[in-house]
């Protein structure tokens, strides 16, 4: 693997050329009325449409691009600004409570009025039949595909009850203070329409599991969620147009934009050709040595602080490298943060936690991470390792993907640190769904393919997904993400205090606690956070780049 900015100014010239043409022939199969539209096309970061079905895959891209616009959740992150973090509020839930005695039982008050796409109501029967699409083996409409997305980022999730047509009750294996944030990526699709396409069906095809299957195929291509924007076309790999609803409930998310077409654009300068060309308005992750030519050009690029962190997450399976505590330590004081940020253009922030100081759940780390490349290699020698006998270690990776930054070039960077600490470094390349799949299989499966690390971007904005669910002995494969198959006894006792405080002052201290001691044990070598980079054309008004990984397309216009 290699890079270099010179090959990647050298490569843009080409990919405008390639891009045109391709993006060009792509965008001639409008409909002619597309025109008089007001079109908004946005070039993702992966390799493919994210699914449609309600649960997107391609980790948070998917959400952002094929989940909040078409679909609505019981919760959802506040959006609206920029300068504050991203709160959750209600979404299709209007309020919700734990049970006072029982803490393992939720009530959620529901929206009154709400229509999927299909004209069909949303109610308590809609969010059952949703919960067990994931969740009940037994359930007609379970759909195997959406599990590994849903139910590994709601854990402790069992069961849902109707109790009337706007009350619904939720039950969880044990108290679970996180259960609003999970419920948020539960996207609630149309039983109705669901139900059509199961009737369509062949009858020849008789098995059970079968007909669910073409049936949630059929509805992937004929999607109904709540959401502002409607599905109107969809191509796999190419593209996904939406339509706006303007029958959406929320009066201040009705769309100003007609249409929004999504094209997968893997490749940093092919996505960064398509903007300078005019052939979209809209690019994830540019490629930082063309980001003056960008903003040159007349464009804009969004950045700010997000939970995120981008790591290489260790494995502790038997015979790794990275069991001893001074070789985790030592990986973390050998990479160049600062020089990192320079070859990224600046599009970045150094991490030394999974959270950043100042953050509630800081605490107080007596490891602290930074650049001291000598500590580094005295932890390196304690450990019996040297410039003659450096320590191999394997990284999969992949070449794009949700928040995962400009992972190439920055793992090259990585990998070079480490070299000047006794690392020897070697990646497996895999494609970025590919590697989202793998990192819930986890680090002992042949998916890992020998590799003791992985690199896979993740967000923080709650305490199960920014620290839970890698640390638990509850969240190893397949559960959830404890790809490694780190465990620890205090982190476990740390994790079921915060699970069990539903006061938010208790709550906090358990999770500083917590993440002290994730940086002292060093299960990851944290990197860098993300601070979402995205460049989009002057046309496009009422942008707002929230902290957050994800953007509301419904509150925009377009010139």
């Amino acid at each position: 693997m290699t890079h270099s900015t010179s090959s990647h100014s050298k490569g843009l010239s080409a990919a405008i050329r390639t891009v045109s043409a391709a993006v060009t022939l792509s965008l001639l199969a409008l409909p002619g009325a597309a025109m008089a539209e007001k079109v908004l096309r946005i070039g993702m970061t992966a390799a493919d449409i994210p699914r449609t079905l309600g649960q997107p895959d391609q980790g948070f891209e998917g959400n952002r691009f094929t989940g909040i616009p078409m679909y609505d959740a019981l919760t959802q992150w506040d959006l609206s600004k920029s300068n504050g973090p991203s709160l959750l509020i209600p979404d299709l839930a209007t309020e919700w409570k734990v049970d006072d005695k029982n803490k393992t039982e939720w009530t959620f008050k529901l929206r009154p009025g709400v229509k999927f796409h299909d004209g069909s109501p949303f109610n308590a029967d809609a969010v059952v039949w949703n919960v067990n699409k994931v969740l009940d083996k037994t359930a007609k409409q379970f759909d195997p595909s959406q599990v590994g997305v849903t139910a590994s980022r709601m854990p402790t999730l069992r069961s849902a009850k109707k109790i009337d047509d706007m009350t619904v009750q939720l039950v969880t294996s044990e108290p679970d203070s996180f259960l609003p944030y999970n419920v948020s990526n539960l996207f609630m699709a149309s039983p109705t329409q669901w139900e059509k396409k199961y009737a369509a069906v062949p009858a020849s095809v008789i098995d059970p599991a079968e007909r669910s299957k073409q049936a949630w195929v059929a509805f992937a291509a004929d999607a109904s969620g709540t959401g502002p924007f409607k599905m109107t076309r969809f191509v796999p790999r190419e593209r996904l147009e939406l339509a706006k609803n303007p029958a959406y409930w929320d009066n201040k998310r009705v769309p100003k934009i007609d249409k929004v077409v999504m094209l997968p654009m893997p490749e940093a300068n092919a996505r960064t050709a398509a903007l300078l060309s005019g052939q979209v308005d809209w690019i994830e992750a540019p490629a930082p040595d063309a980001i003056a030519q960008i903003k040159s050009r007349g464009f804009d690029v969004y950045a700010n602080a997000q939970p995120h962190m981008w790591p290489w997450q260790l494995s502790f399976a038997p015979n790794s490298p990275w069991l001893d505590k001074r070789v985790r330590q030592a990986a973390n004081l050998c990479v160049n943060r600062a020089g990192l940020k320079t070859l990224l253009g600046g599009y970045m922030a150094e991490a030394k936690g999974i959270v950043e100081a100042g953050n509630p759940w800081w605490g107080n780390p007596a490891f602290t991470i930074k650049y001291d490349p000598a500590a580094a290699r005295k932890l390196m020698t304690e450990a019996g390792y040297s410039a003659a006998k450096p320590v191999k270690v394997k990284v999969q990776v992949s070449a794009s993907g949700s928040g995962q930054m400009q992972p190439l070039p920055m793992n090259e960077y990585v990998q070079q640190n480490l070299k000047e600490c006794f690392f020897d470094v070697d990646f497996d390349v895999v494609e970025w769904n590919t590697l989202f799949t793998n990192w819930r299989i986890g680090a002992k499966d042949a998916s890992a393919h020998g590799a003791n690390a992985i690199n896979v971007s993740f967000a923080a904005m709650d305490p199960f997904f920014a620290m839970v669910r890698f640390v638990s002995t509850k969240t190893q494969p397949p559960v959830s993400n404890n790809w490694g198959y780190f465990g620890n006894a205090e982190f476990d006792k740390l994790i079921e205090t915060a699970r069990t405080s539903f006061g938010e002052k208790e709550r906090d201290a358990a999770l500083a606690k917590l993440h002290a001691r994730i940086v002292e044990e060093a299960p990851f070598v944290l990197i860098a956070h993300d601070v979402g980079p995205r460049a989009i054309s002057r046309k496009v008004k009422g942008v707002v780049q929230p902290q957050s990984w994800f953007i509301d397309i419904a509150t925009m216009s377009i010139d």
